[in-house]
């Protein structure tokens, strides 16, 4: 059996959590908002055509924050459509994901849907084919009183949108109104005066790269934040993993590209506010990550144009729901500057759940690392030091078989740790001796001796998390086995 060895100290601290690192993505893209969310005629949709076992499973989930509209989709997006009447609004092409859009699904029915399974929305504005203006005047519709042509089109009280992302991936090629740096730039800074201007309270996101990949990565950044750093609160990231043909001791160590991207792009914050002479330290809003196998999705936007396509519905694993979980550790380690996360997608479109039209509703494999996560992982993060054997990888090099990070809890402590080893099962000694009291521990893991295991219609439970022997603590140490290919969750009080 493999061995490691992991000490927590209340002196390691990293950063308090906030919420909202653990929210997800709802996008008008594929099946996502209709039959995902959205299906009237469902047996289970409600008065205003909203699914409850989706609803259920999202509130399940836990949530706290969801971004809207898009994603690309939202570069091409005109919100005036989703509003008023739904039988007098337009069909659209969405050129995005070449789609029909019914707009039957707007701000005002994302917003009850929003209500009603207890999620802050984090709303996208279109800077690819609109810009200032149209950005303004929906803060105006979704955050005045009234007394205003919008505010009073909207009717009933204000939204109160806090959270704003300043467009999407605009560094991207494929994105409609790609700019340059230097354009995205100084469309944001304006941009971002007249939304603060309707209303000051708001927190604002600009672009940064979507993705580590991208040949402008770095300089984008450097670009942008040097002309918007007092006008915004946070620079976005983007980024999906996937393995690559059987390279699965890669796929498992991908939390490291994530943990180097986030320090390069700190790295780049940091350097602008020291150059710029600014107080502040801006934050990061990572807000599309998720396992993604984009190998797979190529050619799907050749076929013809369709209203509610199946687009990347890629069903996960055991492995996959393992990554994702060590992602979530990733992001964890980094509480102090990251404080926004959004898992892509909510459902359906790489969902942790999935739907069927007119039928069930169910839980990914990664659903369960997720939920845990964002229902346990509240707190202070603590950095723990950890002695763990390595292997080697083709794409991230000499990586521990081991990744774990802790949380300072108000009742204790939760450790949250993957054992990377596709065969073995690691013996892990805890030191907690700089914790005292703590006497009692659960483990849950989510493991199997299928690591291709998947959840589906027909067997929605095959994969779930299952509560392992209860671990040993004994003079400030804890004795624990995890095992091989697994995700982990010790909780400690």
């Amino acid at each position: 059996m493999l061995s490691s060895s992991m000490t927590v100290d209340p002196a390691f601290r990293v950063g308090d959590v906030d919420p909202r690192l653990y929210g997800s993505f709802v996008e008008h893209m594929g099946r996502c908002v209709y039959t995902g969310i959205y299906e009237p005629g469902h047996p289970r949709a409600d008065a205003d055509g909203f699914r409850q076992d989706t609803a259920e499973l999202v509130r399940e989930l836990g949530a706290p924050l969801v971004r809207y509209p898009g994603g690309n989709f939202v570069s091409g997006y005109r919100w005036e459509d989703g509003i008023g009447p739904p039988g007098e609004r337009p069909t659209r092409l969405d050129l995005a994901w070449r789609s029909l859009e019914t707009n039957q699904v707007g701000i005002g029915e994302f917003m009850t849907w929003a209500r009603g399974v207890g999620v802050e929305p984090m709303m996208a504005v279109n800077l690819g084919t609109r810009g200032l203006d149209a950005a303004r005047s929906l803060v105006e519709y979704c955050n005045l009183p009234g007394g205003t042509h919008w505010s009073d089109l909207r009717g009933g009280d204000p939204y109160g949108i806090k959270l704003w992302c300043l467009g999407n991936e605009m560094d991207g090629p494929w994105q409609i109104g790609h700019k340059t740096a230097h354009e995205y730039a100084r469309l944001a800074l304006e941009t971002a005066r007249a939304m603060r201007q309707v209303d000051p309270s708001i927190e604002l996101v600009a672009c940064g790269s979507s993705g580590r990949q991208m040949p402008t990565f770095g300089s984008w950044e450097a670009t942008v934040l040097a002309e918007t750093y007092e006008a915004v609160d946070y620079v976005s990231m983007h980024g999906y993993y996937e393995q690559h043909g059987d390279d699965r001791d890669s796929f498992l160590a991908c939390a490291t590209d994530m943990d180097a991207f986030i320090d390069e792009v700190v790295a780049t914050a940091d350097h602008v506010r020291a150059v710029g002479r600014h107080r502040k330290r801006l934050h990061i809003a990572f807000d599309e990550w998720n396992v993604w196998y984009l190998s797979r999705f190529a050619g799907e936007t050749a076929l013809e144009i369709r209203q509610t396509p199946r687009l990347i519905e890629d069903v996960y694993s055991v492995t996959d729901a393992v990554v994702v979980g060590n992602l979530l550790i990733s992001l964890l380690r980094h509480a102090d500057r990251v404080k926004i996360g959004c898992q892509a997608q909510l459902v359906n479109v790489i969902g942790t759940i999935m739907t069927e039209p007119g039928g069930a509703a169910w839980r990914q494999a990664s659903f369960h690392p997720y939920a845990l996560t964002t229902r346990y992982g509240r707190g202070t993060v603590l950095r723990p030091a950890i002695t763990a054997p390595t292997y080697e990888t083709a794409r991230h090099g000499e990586v521990p078989l081991l990744d774990a990070v802790a949380v300072h809890t108000d009742p204790g402590v939760v450790l949250f740790a993957v054992n990377r080893s596709q065969t073995e099962p690691m013996s892990l000694e805890v030191d907690l001796r700089a914790l005292p009291g703590l006497t009692t521990a659960t483990h849950t893991a989510l493991a199997d001796d299928d690591p291709d295991a998947v959840n589906t219609a027909q067997q929605p439970d095959r994969v779930t998390p299952r509560e392992l022997a209860e671990p040993k603590v004994d003079g400030g140490r804890l004795q624990v086995t995890l095992p091989a290919l697994s995700w982990n969750m010790i909780r400690l009080s």
